[in-house]
């Protein structure tokens, strides 16, 4: 199927799921590899690179445990590189994953998404002794249309860690959105945190576009809170 044509500066819903809804997430460690991966692909530059500063920060992170110290702690200074895409949210769920991206180069999504599955199925294929596709394919995409579904995506994406706790968001029927506030702040395998301002991965986002409409993290939690008694789930992007 051709694929519709993505120019700079657009706007793309990425996402994918492993196969068969496979978990792609088994381990903490999992979760960190694929975050760092997000930062260490997102650039022109081969991909030997990347494979070698996970290494290097896998060692570190072995250092650290046999001192007693947490080895999980997201760097505060990554090296320089130059983003060909632009990281505007993301969520990790145990079987797939969202990405809001924009391209800042010709053909800089595609160039990233390679990088980004065939990286993380080979880590993950080496570490659990697998063989085999690890995603469903290839990723899918859907380009924004209009303003509204661009306001829509950060939400949408979001939110998705409520399959785990509160289901029924789905169906527009949270009983007590309270507890899923407070579900969706623990959550922290997405970007809503750093949109919260409370430091997570903001390393990874480029959040000015969506600040400029959000305007302060005080607003955006609101209008969190608007969206989940009130959201409009497109089904095209439900992973059933």
């Amino acid at each position: 199927m051709r694929r519709e044509k993505i120019t700079i500066g657009s706007f793309v819903h990425v996402y994918n799921r492993g196969n068969r809804k496979q978990e792609i997430i088994r381990q903490s460690k999992d979760r960190w590899h694929f975050l760092e991966m997000l930062y260490y692909f997102n650039t022109n530059s081969s991909t030997g690179r990347p494979f070698r500063d996970l290494k290097k920060t896998e060692m570190e992170r072995s250092n650290l445990s046999k001192q007693g110290r947490n080895p999980f702690v997201w760097p505060g200074i990554w090296p320089s590189r130059k983003p060909i895409v632009k990281i505007m949210a993301f969520c990790l769920m145990p079987n797939h994953y969202h990405l809001l991206l924009s391209p800042r180069v010709e053909k800089g999504i595609p160039q990233f998404m390679k990088k980004l599955n065939a990286g993380y199925a080979k880590y993950f294929n080496k570490k659990y002794e697998r063989v085999g596709a690890l995603f469903q394919g290839r990723y899918k995409q859907i380009i924004v249309t209009d303003d509204t579904h661009f306001l829509h995506m950060p939400f949408y994406i979001h939110f998705n860690p409520l399959d785990l706790s509160h289901p029924e968001w789905r169906e527009n029927n949270i009983s007590d959105p309270r507890k899923a506030l407070e579900f969706l702040k623990s959550y922290k395998w997405s970007s809503h945190l750093d949109y919260l301002v409370i430091k997570n991965f903001s390393s990874i986002l480029n959040k000015k576009i969506l600040m400029e409409i959000f305007e302060s993290n005080k607003d955006y939690e609101k209008l969190v809170e608007n969206y989940l008694k009130d959201i409009q789930i497109d089904k095209e992007v439900v992973l059933e």
